[in-house]
Formats: structure tokens, sequence, C-alpha cells
């Protein structure tokens, strides 16, 4: 599909989701024009008697009726406030350079700018219409239709601009630059205003805490815009699809061979991001720290994963080459405000730093996460043990307050060696870090066999968290708001949950790795470190421990401590060593 068919076809959508308008606002009207076709008929003398007289009345006031539940549904239509992406705003004056960028390439592709550029924690980019009068500065009157912008804002993903280079991220932007052109249509920018109102209205009539006659009236306006939405919805997508048709074959002309490059690292930033989320971000989240430098982490991700794997070799070449962060005048700021924004997306935490979410930066994060996870989770670990009245086989028939041993956690989950199942002498130990695991041994988690002592354990765990996560105080509401952040409802974050919560054997093969990491720590000299691909990490004589975890999953599995005692044994961690908790 050309250009030029592209944007052809995005037009006959537009006129479509138009004519749906039309044929509601007709729907609308019909009354009334019947209405006053009646009373016309009674004013003239042709429609006389009683029964016009009561057709007149009654379809008089159903006109009425309809009328004005006509022009409450176009009222909630047009004041609601279309949703808006979490981003992070680019002003000019802090990346001329950038804008300078985007509009050389604007130029190339012979379309409008885009009115601004803002980042957003992700990989992805794309072009949002932010033309409602609601979306204009604060402060600014509804009706100031003139100052908010009618070209459409750039979003870009922030993890673009540190790991391309300036080269790259300009052939990337092409297709997505190239869309403002079919944006620019009256028809088109018509069709998505409706359809950006109905989908308002709709989370307008779905907001709580209404009285229960606007919960009445605004329940119809929300059928009547879900009724429409439905309606609209293929003419909508088929639309949106001629718009990026058009768009990608418009950008053929601009770097065409350079985008085919540039889209492998697209995949292989995506890949780095989400890896940096999960095993190196979300730790840190859930301790109330959180990376102040994310974008950053990604490059240092990448970097690793080239020199790890084959299929990224070369990669690291490209990093000689300006990256596309130089376009930043102050690329440390925003990654820090990309950084936080990525926090209260992806885990839900507070719009401000404070007491109890502070930044912590990459040279700290061994000390400030990694150890003061394990020490807290070693902590709550053992609050539970003593809960259940647990005590170790060491401890005899003492009375003394026992002290917070590995050796306590080992004689709790040990069994009888003869009750255990016949271990699988073919199966491969796989070498995993200490808080990641195989296919196969998660499945051994998420299925595990019946255990009381590991069952019950599990189950406090599981209780002690969820009391702690209740207990935890509300993060306060940000001190100034600013257009985005009037729209979100904070009960809803995190919009993008990394994990689904962790199950019970997970918690507890969690909180043991922990144990015996603190161990190590304490009594054999290791140390906590950072894997960026992995997260936290066991540092042993400088080198990673990556065969901890299934001698952990083991002992919480089969109740067998042999291969974890023969592992610490070797690197001399003394179970019996009280360590030091948080």
């Amino acid at each position: 599909m050309g250009a030029e068919a592209g944007a052809q076809a995005a037009r006959v959508r537009a006129l479509a989701v138009l004519r749906i308008r039309g044929r509601a606002t007709a729907l609308a009207l019909l009354p009334a024009a019947a209405s006053v076709i009646l009373l016309a008929g009674g004013a003239t003398g042709h429609l006389t008697g009683g029964s016009w007289d009561a057709a007149r009345l009654a379809v008089s006031l159903l006109a009425v009726v309809v009328l004005l539940g006509a022009a409450v549904v176009a009222l909630v239509v047009a004041r609601a406030r279309p949703a808006l992406s979490p981003t992070v705003p680019i002003a000019e004056e802090t990346a001329p350079d950038l804008y300078r960028l985007v509009r050389d390439l604007a130029d190339r592709l012979d379309v409008p700018a885009p009115s601004a550029i803002a980042l957003t924690p992700d990989c992805d980019s794309w072009l949002e219409d932010r033309t409602h009068p609601a979306h204009g500065p604060p402060g600014s009157a509804p009706g100031d239709r003139g100052k908010t912008p009618v070209a459409p804002v750039l979003v870009i993903g922030s993890p673009f601009l540190w790991w391309m280079r300036v080269a790259e991220l300009r052939a990337v932007l092409a297709p997505v630059v190239a869309g403002t052109g079919p944006s620019a249509h009256p028809d088109i920018a018509a069709a998505r205003r409706f359809v950006r109102g109905l989908d308002a209205a709709v989370a307008v009539a779905s907001a709580p805490g209404r009285g229960p006659l606007a919960r009445t009236v605004l329940g119809g306006v929300g059928r009547i815009a879900r009724l429409m939405l439905r309606a609209c919805r293929v003419h909508a997508a088929e639309m949106e699809r001629g718009v990026a048709a058009a768009g990608a074959e418009r950008a053929q002309a601009v770097d065409y061979g350079l985008r085919i490059v540039a889209q492998e690292q697209v995949g292989l930033a995506y890949a780095g991001w989400d890896r940096l989320l999960t095993r190196v971000a979300l730790p840190a989240w859930r301790m109330g720290r959180w990376p102040s430098r994310l974008d950053v982490g990604v490059v240092a991700a990448l970097t690793e994963l080239s020199r790890r794997d084959r299929l990224a070799e070369g990669f690291t070449s490209r990093l000689g080459e300006r990256p596309a962060c130089d376009l930043l005048e102050e690329p440390g700021a925003v990654d820090e405000a990309a950084s936080l924004l990525a926090a209260r997306l992806f885990h839900g935490g507070p719009a401000e730093a404070g007491p109890d979410w502070a930044p912590v930066n990459w040279q700290e994060y061994p000390d400030e996460v990694v150890d003061r996870t394990w020490r807290a989770d070693a902590a709550r670990l053992h609050r539970v043990l003593d809960t259940l009245g647990v005590r170790s086989a060491r401890a005899g028939a003492s009375r003394a307050p026992e002290g917070p041993t590995l050796a306590r956690v080992l004689d709790h989950l040990a069994t009888d060696p003869e009750s255990r199942p016949a271990p699988d002498l073919a199966a491969p130990v796989p070498a995993a870090a200490p808080e990641s695991y195989t296919d196969a041994e998660l499945e051994r988690l998420l299925s595990p066999a019946p255990r009381p002592e590991a069952d019950s354990l599990s189950a406090r765990l599981s209780a002690e968290l969820e009391r702690e996560e209740r207990d935890r105080p509300v993060a306060p509401a940000p001190a100034s708001q600013g257009p985005d952040d009037a729209l979100w409802d904070e009960g809803a974050l995190p919009l993008f949950p990394l994990q689904p919560p962790r199950s019970g054997r997970e918690l507890l093969a969690d909180h043991v790795t922990a144990m015996v990491c603190c161990a190590a720590v304490d009594t054999a000299g290791a140390v906590p470190g950072l894997d960026w691909l992995d997260g936290p990490a066991l540092l042993i004589g400088g080198e990673r421990a990556g065969d901890l975890a299934p001698r952990v999953l083991s002992l919480v599995e089969d109740g067998d401590p042999e291969p974890l005692k023969g592992w610490l044994a070797r690197l001399g961690v003394r179970a019996e060593k009280p360590v030091r908790l948080v």
C-alpha cells in the first residue's frame, strides 16, 4: 500500500466514523422533527382532533426527553478529558538539538513537525493528540483553544535515546513523524476527536463516588457511548492502520537501509529494558528505593548482553558513535525523571522522592538494595520462625534466645532421608543466579509437593508480607499536579505491573536464599553485587555464585539439605554463626 493509498484508506474510514456520529445525531433529532410536523399540522388545521392532539403531546414530550438526553451525552463527550499517556515533557530549551533533528526529519518527509516532544519509560514511540482544551497549560481556561497545539506530540521511548546512536534514532522516528501528515487531515482529526471523546465519556461514566442521580444519568451516558464505540471500532482501527501504512511508505525515502539495522536495536533495547526492570529495578522498588539512572542501566545491561551473547556481537562497536542522549542538554535530569515515572507506572511508587522512597545510584545499589533486601528477608524469616516456636537441633534444651542462624532454617526444613523422593540422577544441575530460576525449577515452585514444614512457613511468610503491605503508609499526592497527573487514579497504580504476586513457595525460596547470602557475607567474606542481566548477585572471591538456586530448591521442595550443606562447606560458610539482620 503506497503513501497516498494508505492516506486515502484512512480518510475513507474516518468518513465512516463521522457518518456514525451523523446517524446518532439524526436519530436524536428524529422525534423533534416529528413533533414539528405534528405541531405545524395542528397550526394549519390539517391534523386536528383528539387523537392528533394526544399524538402531538406524546411526541413533543418524547422529543424533549430525547433532546435533553442527547444534549447531556454531547456535553459529556465534549467536556470529558481524554486520557493522556504518562510522559516526561521535554521543553525545546532543554533539547534544542533533538527538536532540530525532528524538524529536519519532518521537512525531509514534507509533513508538519510535531508540536512538542515527550519521553516515556518504555521501548516504543508514537504520536499523541493533545488538542483537547483540557490538555492546555495548567491554569488556562477551557475555552482557550488557540493556546493548545494543533499538531500531535511526539512521544519517544527513553531507552532509545540512551542506547541508540543519533542516526539510528532518526531512522526509527521517520515512520512515526511521517504520521503527522495524515493526522493533519480534517476528517481524520475529527474522527479521532470523536472516538477519544467517546472513550473519555465511558471513563467518566465509570468513575466511582457519584451520587444516585448522577450515577443514573451517567450510567445511561456510558451505555450510549459504549454502543457508539462498538459501532466505530472496526472503522477506527482500519483508519489507524491506514495512517500507519501511509507513514511507513512515506518514510521509505529516509534512511531506509539504516532503519533495518535500527529495528534490530529496537528489539535488543526492549529485551534489555524488560530484563533491567524485572531483575534489577523491581528489587529496589520493593525496598523503597528507586534507581535514578535506569536509562544508563539499560546501556550497561545491553553491553553485558553483547559480551555474553554471540547474537549481539558487533553491537557494542556502535558505542563509539554519538549517542542520541547527547541531543539533551541535561540527560541526567531527564533520566532521573523517566526513572521515577517508571517506578510509578510499573510498581505504583509515590510521585515524589521522600524518606521512604529515595533514589539510589548504581554504585550504591549493592549495599543499599542487595544487602538490605537480603537482611530484611532474613529478619522476616526468623520472625516467622519465632512465631512458630522453631528451634534448631543445635540449641538443645537451652531456654536462652537462639540467634538468627542458617542452621535453624536448615534443621526446620530438612526431612527424614527415608521420606524424601528418589533423586533424578539423569537430570542436569542448572547454574542460576541466587534469585533466578529455570523453567523447570519454576514449575516445581508452582506445583510443589505437600510438605507441612515448608507449607506452614510459606503461609506465614505470605501473611507477614501482606501485613507489611497493609501497614505501609499511603504515599501523599504530589504538591503540584501537572496536566498528566490529574488523569491518574492513584488507586489504579501500578498501571503495568511487572510480575504477578509470588507464590508461597517462591517466597520461601527467596527468603532461604537471602539467609544463605547473609551467612556467606558475614562468615565467608562474600559481598553483595549487581549483575546487569540477573539483578542481585552473591560475589565470592570476585566471582558470581551461580549454583545456589538448585540447592536451595532441593531444601525447600524435597527437604534435602545435603546439596546446600556441601555448597556451604566448600565455600567455608558457617551455618551455626548468627548473622547480622536489619
